[in-house]
């Protein structure tokens, strides 16, 4: 298994129950994970993507060699603006969110098991009828999203455009993971919920940091069912993440959308641009472009 975003939060949670059955998980990591099999890996450097994808294959042998059973792709950021600039040019929250979890699929779809399990940390926020109090995306145009001082829309208003940036990203990983239908493998963007105390707003002022971490103490479960059905624990959004991995939550026919309501995952439908296969193709394509062209994969 290979894995984004498991050194931290329910991340962290996630990649011990990976490990916890003797399976094989390299992690993808600015730093070395202590007591793992981790590889370097900046998520805002493409090239850095790239020379992950080829560490891994190298790892397991080569292509052909170990095929990879499992590709979770959870690592993401929010941003407190959308001035961020990544060592390409693109915007922070696009870049990481999306844009590199995308090249790392197309790097590593030859390596990967027919009936491989592809899980892409989502967010609620992507739907406007969640009324998450963030600002819903306006579209899913990667070059626009890459370029934000291209897009006629952008809000002025600094916040704004960082809350956009985030849930535009997380809609990009709703498409990505309908577009990787028919690839040979079991695609699934999944929303954890609303889960504090993770490593997502690291990048926000202090304060806003400071509360995300008081906030995140265990969720007493009266809490849960009674006032917020979108909030959940490191433990039980961690716990799901790891059985979608491990296929232990199969997606119900025709379904690709995971969302975990009260500590339960269940599968409804995304929002309805999340459900345009249209949009889901021209975003694939459009990635290619921005982070480099592909021959055309199984």
């Amino acid at each position: 298994m290979v894995m984004t975003g498991g050194t931290s939060g329910f991340g962290a949670t996630a990649a011990g129950r990976l490990t916890r059955g003797g399976d094989r998980l390299i992690l993808g990591a600015r730093r070395p994970v202590p007591g793992g099999e981790s590889i370097p890996l900046d998520l805002t450097d493409l090239a850095s993507v790239r020379a992950f994808a080829t560490s891994v294959r190298e790892r397991l042998g080569g292509t052909p060699g170990t095929p990879v059973d499992a590709l979770v792709l959870n690592a993401g950021l929010i941003r407190p603006d959308a001035d961020g600039r990544s060592a390409d040019g693109f915007e922070t929250t696009f870049a990481v969110n999306h844009l590199a979890h995308y090249l790392l699929i197309r790097l590593l779809l030859p390596t990967l098991a027919d009936g491989a399990i592809v899980v892409l940390t989502t967010s609620g926020t992507h739907d406007p009828a969640t009324g998450a109090g963030l600002t819903p995306p306006r579209h899913a145009d990667a070059d626009l999203l890459a370029h934000p001082d291209r897009d006629p829309g952008r809000d002025p208003r600094p916040r704004k455009a960082g809350e956009h940036a985030y849930t535009a990203s997380k809609l990009c990983a709703v498409l990505t993971a309908r577009a990787l239908a028919g690839r040979g493998v079991t695609a699934v963007a999944y929303d954890p919920g609303q889960v504090f105390g993770t490593g997502l707003a690291k990048d926000l002022p202090v304060p806003l940091r400071v509360a995300w971490s008081l906030l995140g103490t265990p969720v007493p479960r009266w809490a849960v069912s009674r006032f917020n059905p979108y909030l959940n624990s490191r433990a039980a959004a961690g716990n799901a993440l790891a059985d979608l991995a491990l296929g232990l939550a199969r997606p119900p026919g025709g379904r690709s959308y995971a969302a975990l309501r009260r500590g339960r995952l269940t599968w409804p439908d995304p929002s309805e641009s999340a459900r345009d296969g249209r949009l889901a193709q021209a975003l694939w394509d459009d990635s290619a472009n921005l982070a480099g062209h592909f021959r055309a994969s199984r």
